[in-house]
């Protein structure tokens, strides 16, 4: 961690969106990753998280892409 970080505190910014409630954040300083968790609770970025991650973004984009299309259909 840096110094920055040990006498300040993080900063914390989205890095990355997976939903509307799940995102990945990295502080700008130490560059430390976290995740939210399941609860919505805020956790360290594990290679774990990082593939439920993934597929959890692939399965959002796949619902997005569907519901765009068959919206689409109907008007």
């Amino acid at each position: 961690m840096s110094l920055y970080c040990n006498i300040f505190g993080h900063h914390f910014e989205v890095s990355k969106k997976i939903t509307y409630h799940v995102k990945e954040y990295k502080c700008t300083h130490c560059k430390k990753q976290l995740t939210t968790s399941g609860n919505g609770k805020l956790v360290e970025l594990t290679p774990k998280f990082q593939e439920i991650n993934s597929i959890l973004s692939r399965i959002h984009a796949k619902r997005q892409a569907k519901l765009k299309r068959d919206k689409l259909l109907i008007f």
